[in-house]
Formats: C-alpha cells, sequence, structure tokens
C-alpha cells in the first residue's frame, strides 16, 4: 500500500460545509504509513471547525476499508495564512475578491424569492419545506434568510453550528442538505436587529458574494413580508430573481399580496407562482372546513395575471396542518417525513416538484450565437 492508494481513497471524503472533497481541498497535508498503521494529517481551515469530528469519522471510514489498514490515526492541523487564501481563490473560481456569482453571466443557479404582502401567512414556513423537498429530489439547494427582524429559517430546517468563517469569506451550515445562511446566526439571542435601509442593503449583499453557495441548482430568498428595502435591494443585486408570492385564502391577505406581487412591475421581475396556504382544516370526515375563507390564492393568480401582462398560475394550496407547524418548531420539515401523506405534505412536495420541472428563461445567460455582418 503507498500514500497514493490512500489520496485515491480520500477522494470520496467531502469537506461537511464545502461539499467538496479534502483532497481537491488541498486539506490533505500528509499521509504516513507505518505497516499496518495509516497517518493522515488534516488541515482544517479554522482551529475552531464545527465539523472536524464529522471530517475525522470519514477519513477513518475510508482509510480503514482500504486492505492491509488495521488502524487509521487522523491528526489535525490548520491552515496558513497564504493556504486559506489559496483556497478561497479556487473556490471563487480563481477570483481572489468577493462577487454575487447569481448575477454573473453565463450563472445557471434558478434564484427564487418568496415574498409575501403581509407577515403570520406562513412563507417561511413554505421556503423551509420546499427547499427540504427539492433537496430530497437529489438538487443542490441554499436559502438564505433574508426575512432581517423575523428570522426563522435555522430552526425551521434544524440548523445546528454556526457558519464557519475562512478569513474573509463564510462557509453556511448544512441542514436537511440545504446550506442555509441567516441574520439570526450573527444576532445576539434575544437581541432585536434595529437596521436601516443602507445596513440591511450592506447584509444582503455580504450573505451573497461573501458566503461560499457553490454550484446551486436553486436558491431561495425568504423575503420580509411587504415591499420595503430588502425588496427593492434583492431586485437591484439579483435582477434574474423570480418572485413567489405566497398569501392565505383571506380577502385581506389577498388584497397586500397583490402589492408585493405587483412590484415586479416596477423592478422588471417575473413572478413565477402564487402559494395559497392555510387553505382549509380537513375534518375527521375528510371534508374541509375553509378557517380563512376561500379563493385567495387564485384572487391574487388572477389579478397579477391582468396587472403584468403575463401568466401567473395559482401553484398550489396547502392546507392546515398541526405537523406542518410541529416541524418547523422541531427543525424536521414536514416533507422529509416519508410516512406523511396527509394534504399538506402532498401539496407542498408538488409545489416543490413543479417549481424544478419548470425551465430556467435564458435571462443572464451566453447564448452560442455570433452575429453575421
Amino acid at each position: 500500500m503507498s500514500p497514493d492508494v490512500v489520496r485515491t481513497a480520500l477522494d470520496g471524503v467531502l469537506d461537511p460545509e464545502i461539499r467538496r472533497p479534502i483532497t481537491e481541498l488541498d486539506m490533505v497535508k500528509d499521509i504516513r504509513i507505518d505497516g499496518a498503521d495509516v497517518t493522515v494529517v488534516i488541515a482544517l481551515t479554522t482551529s475552531g471547525c464545527p465539523l472536524r469530528d464529522t471530517i475525522t469519522r470519514d477519513v477513518t471510514e475510508a482509510v480503514s476499508k482500504l486492505d492491509g489498514v488495521a488502524r487509521v490515526i487522523v491528526e489535525m492541523t490548520v491552515m496558513t495564512a497564504d493556504e486559506r487564501t489559496a483556497l478561497r481563490t479556487k473556490l471563487r473560481g480563481g477570483i481572489a475578491e468577493p462577487v454575487i456569482p447569481f448575477s454573473q453571466p453565463g450563472n445557471l443557479t434558478r434564484v427564487i424569492a418568496v415574498a409575501s404582502g403581509k407577515g403570520g401567512v406562513g412563507k417561511s414556513s413554505v421556503t423551509a419545506n420546499l427547499a427540504a423537498a427539492m433537496a430530497a429530489e437529489g438538487l443542490k439547494v441554499g436559502v438564505l434568510d433574508a426575512d432581517i427582524y423575523g428570522f426563522s429559517i435555522p430552526r425551521m430546517l434544524g440548523v445546528e453550528h454556526p457558519p464557519t468563517k475562512v478569513d474573509d469569506m463564510i462557509l453556511p451550515p448544512v441542514a436537511k442538505d440545504v446550506k442555509v445562511i441567516s441574520i439570526g446566526m450573527f444576532a445576539e439571542p434575544g437581541r432585536p436587529v434595529v437596521w436601516r435601509g443602507p445596513m440591511l442593503h450592506r447584509a444582503l449583499q455580504q450573505f451573497l458574494a461573501d458566503v461560499f453557495w457553490g454550484d446551486l441548482d436553486v436558491l431561495l430568498l425568504d423575503l420580509p413580508p411587504g415591499t420595503g428595502d430588502i425588496a427593492i435591494s434583492v431586485a437591484q443585486l439579483l435582477p434574474g430573481a423570480e418572485l413567489l408570492v405566497v398569501t392565505t385564502p383571506q380577502l385581506a391577505a389577498a388584497e397586500v399580496a397583490e402589492r408585493a406581487g405587483a412590484m415586479a412591475q416596477q423592478t422588471n421581475q417575473q413572478v413565477i407562482g402564487v402559494v395559497e396556504n392555510m387553505s382549509w382544516l380537513v375534518q375527521p370526515d375528510g371534508s374541509h372546513l375553509e378557517l380563512f375563507g376561500s379563493g385567495g390564492g387564485q384572487r391574487v393568480a388572477d389579478r397579477l395575471t391582468e396587472t403584468l401582462g403575463g401568466p401567473v398560475p395559482l401553484l398550489g394550496q396547502i392546507p392546515l396542518d398541526v405537523a406542518l407547524r410541529e416541524g418547523g418548531d422541531s427543525g424536521v420539515p414536514l416533507v422529509l417525513d416519508s410516512a406523511s401523506s396527509s394534504e399538506a405534505a402532498t401539496a407542498l412536495r408538488e409545489i416543490a416538484r413543479g417549481l424544478t420541472r419548470r425551465s430556467r428563461g435564458l435571462a443572464g445567460r451566453k447564448l452560442a450565437i455570433s452575429p453575421v455582418g
């Protein structure tokens, strides 16, 4: 057995935050073989890496499978400043300074901003469950909790550790196979975030540029309710972002949701659809009790279709479900409960599939077309 054989085995070990092989990230600094004992030296990005135990376990498991290995010893060290700089440049595709990857020409990540007219309609619950459902289908998904004042995504997705900082780069924690970042990961517990427009814009810009999102298929943004500073900043920083509007059947909520969606007309964004939450309560006999009335979601879809001059479909109706609320509190989204065949779980999974089946537009893409002169 040689170090090359061990290194080949380590090609299958992924850094749990960056989601790339540790060999590709130059984290394997040395391999020593002494008879049946193999020592692997791993350089962590930071000394306080919260997932060092996970890396140790995965390295041990990979090397232990090799013939003739009796014991695996994993030693940890920390990258030097120059090594961290090289890593950041590599992760940014050779660009030393941070940029917003999702606004670059040719980027194929689909960015969906989940909006609502007012609070309390379940926008964050919908976002968390859609993200988990998409990841369960094999997509690479990220969620940016842009609801600066009412952040709740970390709890709903069960985030267990804070982000890791590699100098000016932030590695987002991964929960339920979803990369997550939120101001809640940086705010003091119980303390409100009291920021005005320019600070909100800068925070969103940092979350988009300084966070290493990697190669995502979908990035979901959980927006604060209404049409305030964050919604405007999203339009400026992510001009290709699409809007998904969440409402309830209630007329008062629907009217406000229409304004949130109609903002797309001023920002030149596309509204991809409407989701109606809390549509009804399923009774023991299977009938539906419409606690908040009916028709709000379809009304918003119809009004936005008329206002925006293009089809805005009602993508689905999600009934009230105690399990949906419990999943948000426990950090295990309802859609991940394989035993659940409730109407709410089914509706959320279908909405997620519908969004991912829908083809992405050509905005922002480079086309292989040469002008004929």
